[in-house]
């Protein structure tokens, strides 16, 4: 039993990390949802950003800096905004509708390559939640396979015993699955791999060098992925799965 606590403490300890790695912002959120309420939006910007500084976010945060950034005409930084509220909420159709109409002020507009079934599959169920929230359940389902276990290993009742073994192979399997998909959603807001292009235009080189071959023409507001990187140059991958290399002046990461 000792070593069943030891194992459920660092699976907690795991856990945590996932759950509470989220700051919330403090009352200056209140303030800067009033300024945005009076359409003072140059005003709430400068409020929403403080709050970024301090290191606190959520997809509430960049959700409504978002929308401000869009009241002002500038769509790059609420497309920017919008893919960070996304990141941290990903299957929130509010959040998905305002990116759609951000984008819209796009000038490239470039088709995805098609995924094979399973993978789109994976993705529509990881996507399901945020991070947060797979890690709680996964610690819902842990806890009951312990008790599960602990039914398994005291019950003299042969039929208590098989009960408590099949469902908990399925528990912890769930439990499993789940906390594989928060580590995901995890990986995904640490590393941000995607950016956006904030220059007007700028041409994708072969190599990381200025006098590498132009490959194709970019503008602002265009969602990449980051793939390499050397010194400032950054190996970028779109959506129809073209390369290049960009200077780093031109990328912001999600």
């Amino acid at each position: 039993m000792k070593q069943i606590k030891y194992i459920f403490g660092i699976y907690l300890l795991l856990i945590t990390g996932f759950v509470f790695g989220q700051s919330q912002p403090d009352s200056s959120f209140i303030k800067a949802n009033a300024l945005y309420s009076n359409q003072k939006f140059e005003e709430a910007i400068n409020v929403y950003e403080q709050i970024l500084a301090s290191g606190k976010e959520s997809d509430e945060l960049y959700f409504n800096l978002g929308n401000a950034y869009y009241k002002t005409g500038n769509a790059i930084n609420a497309i920017l905004n919008y893919e960070r509220a996304l990141l941290l909420k990903p299957n929130d159709e509010d959040i998905k509708f305002n990116l759609d109409i951000a984008n819209q002020f796009i000038v490239d507009n470039i088709e995805g390559l098609p995924k094979p079934f399973f993978v789109r599959w994976r993705e529509s169920v990881i996507n399901k939640f945020a991070a947060d929230t797979w890690a709680k359940i996964s610690v819902v389902c842990f806890v009951v396979f312990l008790m599960l276990l602990g039914f398994y290993i005291f019950s003299k009742s042969a039929n208590i015993k098989r009960f408590s073994f099949l469902i908990g192979i399925l528990v912890i399997v769930i439990s499993l699955f789940t906390f594989s998909f928060a580590s995901k959603q995890k990986q995904n807001i640490t590393h941000r791999a995607s950016a956006i292009i904030q220059c007007p235009r700028v041409t994708v080189k072969s190599s990381p060098s200025e006098t590498g071959t132009d490959l194709f023409l970019i503008h602002e507001g265009l969602k990449i992925e980051i793939t390499d990187s050397l010194n400032n140059w950054k190996e970028i991958k779109l959506l129809d799965g073209n390369k290049g290399w960009l200077t780093d002046s031109c990328i912001i990461r999600i």
